[in-house]
Parts: C-alpha cells; structure tokens; sequence
C-alpha cells in the first residue's frame, strides 16, 4: 500500500502541485480506502514528508575516497533531488505550516542532509585527512543551494555545486569565523 500511495503522491504533485494534493485524491489514485491513508499519514502534509524522506535516501552516491569528489557527489545529488519534479514542493511540505509538524519536518529534513554531507566526511576523516564541520558544509554548499533552487535563481547547475565544494576545500580554508570544530 505504502507504495501505491507513495506513487500517487507523486504522479499528483507533477499533475497539480503540493498544495492541491488531498488524502481522498491520493486514496482515489493509488486504489486504496481514504480511511486507510488517514490512519497511517494523518494529515496529506505529513504523507508529502514521508514522500519526500523516502525519495530523498533512494540514490546515495558511493563514496570515492576522495573528500571533495565525494562532497560533490554529495552536493550534486542534493541539487538533482530538488531541483526534480516535485522537489521544492516535497521540500516544502517538510517545512509544513503547522508549528509541529514543522518542527518535525524540519528536524528530519536536516538530519536527512546532515548525514548526506556526514558520510564523506567520516569516510575522510578516519583515513586521516583534514575536514571541515559539518555545519560549515551545511552553511556553504547546502543552504546556498537549497535558497537558489527554491527562489529559481539561474544558473543553479552542477557546476555551481561543485563550485561550492571546491571553495569549501580550497587550501587556506580550514576555519571560518563561526566554525566550532563539530563534525
């Protein structure tokens, strides 16, 4: 069932928009009783997040064993998840408009990413090469994509996600202001 909703969903949002998307709509596509849905997701907001979590951990990159390669891979992934169809709708329905659920969606969203971006760097750094915390790949390569996806900025490509990666990993950038060592 998960599965058939999960399409539905999809073929919707391509079709209508995020925000025409209802529980009876997706029920109606997907073959199933609405009541069904409504058990499970709730709120069709919370069925567009659990889409979206789904879709977003389908394609991890292999890692290389090159940190910026890996990085870019990373980053790359990141900017195709969201600039697909669907993408900044899915990713708005995570940051719903209901305090909690976007609280939640928020909070899983991040952590989603986070360990996107954790990856490489836990791989580079127990082959014992220097790498910069995590919140400064997510202040430098994440949330610059993320703003030019969801606000169309052009020439928001691959190469400028890579772009970001080799200005996160140029020499002489080990520590920015704000930096605190996390990892």
């Amino acid at each position: 069932m998960r599965a058939a909703v999960h399409r539905a969903v999809v073929e919707l949002v391509q079709e209508v928009g995020a925000d025409n998307v209802t529980i009876p709509a997706v029920a109606r596509r997907a073959g199933v009783n609405p009541s069904s849905v409504y058990r499970r997701w709730g709120t069709a907001p919370a069925l567009l997040a659990d889409v979206a979590d789904q879709r977003q951990d389908e394609e991890a990159p292999e890692l290389l064993g090159d940190l910026r390669e890996d990085l870019e891979r990373a980053a790359v992934w990141t900017l195709t998840d969201l600039s697909r169809p669907g993408g900044v709708a899915f990713f708005r329905a995570e940051v719903a408009p209901d305090v909690d659920e976007r609280r939640a969606g928020l909070r899983a969203c991040l952590e989603r990413v986070s360990a996107r971006f954790q990856a490489p760097l836990a791989a580079a750094a127990e082959r014992g090469e220097p790498v910069p915390a995590l919140e400064r790949v997510l202040d430098r390569v994440v949330a610059p994509l993320y703003f030019r996806v969801v606000f169309s900025v052009p020439e928001t490509d691959e190469q400028y996600a890579r772009d970001l990666v080799a200005e996160l990993c140029a020499p002489g950038r080990d520590a920015a202001p704000g930096d605190r060592g996390h990892r």
